[in-house]
């Protein structure tokens, strides 16, 4: 879109003009936003997207006759906005801290709802981030066709094809709208159908859409383009000739032009010959403008292959910028025409580069991505789940990378994670050597997701071998019944047949009596003449015991306790009780009561 002309005021100076309003879409996974946007612009990306699931910010311009031939009704209506710039963001919950960003640099937002399964954990923290941000938003219930029943009218306002559906199937919709409306209400939100809402400020309004059909599509963009129209148009107002600020989209090779960067220019103009100051590997740099290209209108700036070539562009736009030393430019990172005070524009690129959202701690893992949007996504999910993160850095994996991380001393981080980012040469070296393809373990992807999953199968399961080793060596409680007539040595050492009441008896454990006095060490036990390690509840077998003599220490038909160690006790109470039955929980507390009437602390 290139620039607008200033309109003058009745006193013939100029005012500011109105730019495109940007518009981010939202939403759990797989709730169709990238279709959507596919039906309002007639492109398919979805198709060239890693596991069909949106991976980089897109930006699409929708200019506002587009909008008017898409919606009849809004032909007679008196608009200055001139068009609508969409942004796709990545929709999984990963991407929270680039939706954050998205919001963020937004002016409206959609939020989008699969109508047949309601609100997901995602579209939750969608809408908490927009109230974060105080963006306006309007909520598209996606999947209209998937309602069983639902007659399908091609591209039709949803009104005239709510109209044509039988009883069943429209109390269905209506049902399925305010399932939507009550989840909204849950978290603070006033929400209503569209088509019943007098007073958009108040109210959310939700609007039914289905992508594959078109149906209710000319409603959302007419809904939307209302709103900035009656709300918006003070926060719109620009003056065109202000120096251009954007964000860096993606870095790019282009045949021709050689490395380029694809920006969302929210701010400003930005002209050829313009001085730009741009963040890179090798820290904050400057460059000059030597051409702009633009997709055409509806085109997607990420999937574009022809492109209309301009003298400036004018927010709010997606533009294409050719210009030396590009290759190192990092993606996500602040673009800024430089008019004037260059020494203080570049200062404040270093400032916003170094305040990356993450969170580092003294030990954990190590993580590389190709972008700082998603470093912090990654750091984010990694929170989440409580797994700290030691080091977090745009770029390639090195050597230096593999080396440090094989340093890491807890194996649960010593892990190297890498999306969508190359693994240099000598580093994949280092990952083939069996030394370090045991200690290392690398995951890489470009569907964060798909990686955290991974990842997180691995921990569990090195997690729970762990454990396992550790508690093999944990002593557990058990009780025992010394059995009449089985009396087989009375000392040095006794060998008596016993029945194990409660619990798992093992072997080279020390048993007590019910008082606590020590009775004497289990040294072996069998059963049909043959050692085993150990024998549970219901089990009778015979035992030997050093340090006991039958009638001294216990008797027949007493009951015995197999002794723990405080230590053990801590660890029984705090790490393995959801792994113990009832009947052995039972026993723990019985022989923990003997310690703590006189220590009420003991083992704790």
């Amino acid at each position: 879109m290139g620039k607008k002309g200033a309109k003058k005021n009745q006193d013939g100076k100029e005012s500011p003009g109105i730019r495109t309003p940007i518009v981010c879409v939202l939403g759990h996974v797989d709730h169709g936003k990238t279709s959507l946007l596919d039906r309002i612009r007639g492109s398919s990306v979805v198709s060239g997207e890693a596991g069909a699931i949106t991976q980089h910010i897109g930006a699409t311009i929708v200019p506002i006759e587009s909008i008017q031939n898409m919606s009849g009704s809004m032909q007679k209506l008196n608009i200055s906005i001139p068009g609508l710039l969409f942004i796709d963001t990545p929709g999984h919950h990963a991407f929270t801290t680039l939706r954050a960003r998205g919001g963020a640099l937004a002016d409206m937002a959609i939020v989008v709802v699969d109508i047949t399964e309601g609100f997901q954990p995602q579209t939750i923290e969608a809408i908490q981030i927009l109230r974060n941000c105080k963006t306006p938003f309007v909520v598209a219930a996606t999947k209209l066709d998937r309602i069983p029943g639902w007659r399908v009218t091609e591209n039709s306002p949803f009104l005239n094809s709510f109209a044509l559906q039988n009883e069943r199937v429209n109390n269905l919709v209506e049902t399925k709208v305010y399932d939507i409306v009550g989840t909204l209400a849950e978290h603070g939100f006033s929400s209503e159908r569209f088509d019943r809402i007098s007073d958009f400020a108040r109210n959310l309004a939700i609007v039914p859409v289905s992508a594959h059909t078109g149906e209710g599509v000319s409603d959302l963009l007419m809904v939307l383009i209302g709103l900035a129209q009656r709300y918006m148009e003070d926060s719109l107002a620009l003056t065109v000739s202000g120096p251009g600020v954007g964000t860096v989209l993606e870095v790019k090779e282009e045949k021709g032009l050689g490395a380029t960067i694809d920006v969302i220019l929210f701010d400003g103009t930005i002209r050829i010959g313009d001085e730009i100051a741009i963040a890179t590997t090798e820290g904050v740099q400057t460059t000059k403008v030597r051409s702009l290209l633009q997709p055409r209108p509806l085109k997607e700036i990420l999937i574009e292959d022809r492109f209309s070539r301009a003298k400036e562009v004018a927010a709010a736009a997606g533009v294409k910028v050719s210009a030396p030393g590009l290759d190192q430019v990092i993606a996500g990172s602040p673009v800024r025409v430089i008019r004037e005070n260059p020494e203080e524009v570049k200062a404040s690129i270093a400032r916003e580069m170094t305040e990356i959202n993450v969170t580092l701690a003294p030990e954990g893992l190590i993580i590389k991505a190709d972008t700082i949007g998603a470093l912090e996504a990654l750091c984010k999910e990694l929170t989440t789940h409580e797994i700290p993160v030691m080091r977090a850095e745009v770029g390639q994996v090195s050597r230096h990378d593999v080396i440090e991380t094989e340093t890491i001393k807890d194996p649960l981080y010593r892990v190297l994670i890498a999306f969508n980012t190359p693994v240099l040469p000598d580093a994949q070296d280092l990952l083939n050597e069996p030394v370090y393809a045991e200690m290392v373990q690398f995951f890489s992807g470009n569907v964060i997701y798909h990686i955290l999953e991974n990842y997180l199968e691995w921990r569990n399961n090195l997690k729970r071998s762990l454990d396992q080793k550790r508690f093999e060596k944990i002593i557990l409680p058990a009780k025992i019944l010394v059995l009449p007539g089985c009396v087989f040595r009375q000392n040095n050492p006794a060998v008596i047949g016993v029945r194990i009441l409660s619990g798992t008896l093992r072997t080279g454990v020390n048993l007590v009596q019910r008082d606590g006095k020590k009775a004497g060490s289990l040294k072996s036990i069998q059963l049909r003449k043959e050692n085993i390690p150990e024998a549970h509840a219901g089990d009778e077998v015979a035992i030997s015991i050093e340090g006991a003599t039958v009638g001294r220490q216990f008797d027949v038909e007493d009951e015995l306790l197999v002794g723990i160690p405080e230590r053990h006790v801590k660890v029984l109470e705090t790490e393995m009780l959801s792994h113990l039955n009832e009947d052995a929980k039972m026993v723990l507390e019985e022989y923990t009561r003997l310690f703590r009437r006189e220590n009420p602390f003991w083992g704790k």
